[in-house]
């Protein structure tokens, strides 16, 4: 049976600018009596939306990594008998929904991925390379290492793999060399000192961009495991999909995207027979159907919010 609905004690409240939020909400095709789930409930602007759109017998489920995240929930939502939390990450998604009894019946599922506008803003977080803070970069503070505490120790090879892999540096070696270079002359425990040393090792600045942009989505990721959490997710996504229940995506960089379309067209396309080999369509075993194009901000978005520019969202259906 599902667990009692999450309630805390009022807490401050932040604002977040979400990014095509209508469009999101909208690809879910909300029933009143629906289950759904927010997979990444940052500061509750979908949930909130979800909600709204909900009768009396509808549901929300919600999950994040974030303890300050879970803390605005409190605020938010601690009077609301239709909402559950769960301080996890949205790659237990599976056993969670079990535990609240709801595999196999959820209508909607939502992510919004990436880092959200109060967690870049908050210098103590260590996500930007604009602000100066310690250098964390978790989502859940309460475990894992941090950045530093992987610079500390992190052979050579395996920084310029992560900056290589993840942000997709094409000088990963240059500056995973500089980096081991500074480490032994001071520890490496702030944003400023990693942002200063990639930007002198980095030998062609591109226009409009610092130079740290890169290595630090590529350590942001590895550091929170994203890529790996994206594809458990989808992996056990359709288990907890009732039929013609949907998927909304939404990413904002080139890996993640890749990895959400691939299993889309992975799930549509369904079983891998040779090409010469007579099979019905029915015999191909598809999972799911693709709902409309990749939907990307209008240019009226764009210029309210820059951080939406590179934002996509793919929308599934489960068959």
């Amino acid at each position: 049976m599902p667990e009692e609905p999450y309630k805390a004690e009022p807490q401050k409240a932040e604002l977040h600018q979400a990014v095509l939020f209508n469009e999101s909400i909208d690809a879910l095709n909300i029933k009143q009596d629906g289950i759904y789930i927010d997979g990444t409930f940052g500061r509750g602007g979908h949930s909130r939306a979800i909600l709204q759109r909900l009768g009396d017998q509808g549901r929300l489920y919600a999950f994040d990594k974030d303890p300050e995240a879970i803390a605005f929930a409190e605020t938010l939502f601690h009077n609301q008998n239709q909402f559950y939390l769960a301080h996890k990450s949205f790659a237990e998604l599976l056993v969670q929904a079990r535990e609240w009894d709801i595999d196999g019946k959820v209508d909607g599922i939502l992510l919004d991925l990436g880092v959200s506008s109060p967690q870049l803003d908050d210098a103590h977080r260590g996500f930007s390379f604009l602000r100066d803070g310690p250098l964390d970069m978790r989502m859940d503070v309460s475990r894992g290492l941090s950045a530093a505490q992987w610079l500390v120790k992190a052979e050579q090879a395996d920084i310029a793999t992560v900056l290589k892999e993840y942000g997709e540096e094409r000088y990963a070696k240059r500056i995973a060399n500089a980096i081991v270079k500074a480490r032994t002359e001071k520890t490496i425990d702030t944003t400023k000192q990693l942002a200063d040393i990639v930007a002198a090792a980095h030998p062609a600045w591109e226009k409009h961009k610092h130079p740290a942009t890169r290595a630090f989505q590529a350590i942001r990721i590895y550091i929170n495991r994203e890529l790996d959490d994206l594809k458990d997710f989808l992996a056990q996504s359709l288990e907890v999909l009732a039929p013609e229940g949907r998927i909304a995506v939404i990413s904002f960089h080139s890996l993640e995207d890749r990895i959400v379309k691939q299993f889309i067209q992975r799930q549509c396309k369904g079983d891998d027979f040779p090409l010469d080999l007579p099979v019905t369509q029915d015999q191909l075993s598809q999972r799911m159907k693709k709902i409309g194009k990749m939907i990307i901000p209008t240019e009226a978005e764009i210029a309210q919010n820059p951080r939406s520019r590179s934002a996509k969202l793919r929308i599934a259906e489960k068959l």
